[in-house]
């Protein structure tokens, strides 16, 4: 065998190597391991968008007389109704009270249905319905309900599929968080959204000062500092201190 016969091999050797090795320094590689489930907790427990039912309980007193903070709370569950709600406000009312408490039953749906109206939900968009008392010696409020969009965590919670202890070895030789690690935080962020699409999509920008935009531009053409200057006491400028 001649002597260039033999350098080809060697030469193709040769750039396998440093293919090779030019491949070890990329730094765009997936990781990949033997986990069961995602590693990021996001994966986990991802926050989806359902239909969920918003419930409000009014107890009747005495007289049907709705006390201040029971008027507060209808008068917010209206709000929220009017923002996110869909179809109809439904006003279950209890039957089969305890003797005397009938006739506050109806004077307390009757003020129910005037806040609404006072708050904008016209009387088509009530729906009064009824359900049969099990206890009448028991607290049967009146349940005022609608359906929203909630944001909510699709996994459960509270699921331990692993042994955090020493019994499951390739769990623990892994060194992997386990399955319910980032789901009470998950569910937390979903609960404080006030609006789920905001998770989707972003809000629109409002309307632009137009005054304000044009008092700056005036500034600037002549000379002057646009910025707010703040004021303590109505004499000491923040800016001021601030730039000091």
């Amino acid at each position: 065998m001649s002597l260039p016969s033999l350098r080809k091999p060697m030469v193709l050797v040769a750039v396998a190597g440093v293919t090779a090795l030019l491949g070890a320094c990329q730094r765009d590689r997936v990781a990949t391991t033997g986990s069961l489930y995602p590693i990021d907790y996001r994966a986990r427990h991802p926050i989806a968008l359902a239909e969920n039912v918003r419930s409000l309980d009014v107890f009747v007193t005495g007289t049907g007389h709705i006390d201040p903070r029971q008027a507060a709370d209808i008068d917010a569950f209206i709000l929220e109704f009017r923002r996110y709600g869909r179809g109809t406000i439904v006003l279950d009312m209890p039957r089969g009270v305890a003797p005397g408490l009938g006739a506050a039953v109806e004077r307390t749906g009757a003020a129910i249905r005037r806040i609404g109206a006072d708050g904008g939900v016209p009387p088509g968009r009530f729906t009064v319905t009824s359900y049969p008392v099990a206890n009448p010696g028991l607290a049967s409020p009146l349940r005022l309900s609608f359906q929203r969009m909630e944001a909510k965590v699709a996994s459960q919670c509270g699921a331990w599929p692993q042994d955090l202890g020493v019994g499951d070895a390739g769990f623990n030789g892994r060194n992997e968080p386990h399955w319910n690690l980032g789901c009470a935080s998950q569910t937390n962020f979903a609960a404080q959204v006030a609006d789920p699409i905001d998770l989707v999509r972003g809000r629109p920008e409002g309307r632009i000062d137009t005054i304000r935009r044009t008092g700056d531009i005036m500034k600037l053409r002549d000379g002057k500092d646009p910025s707010t200057e703040w004021r303590q006491d109505g004499k000491t400028s923040v800016k001021s201190q601030v730039g000091q």
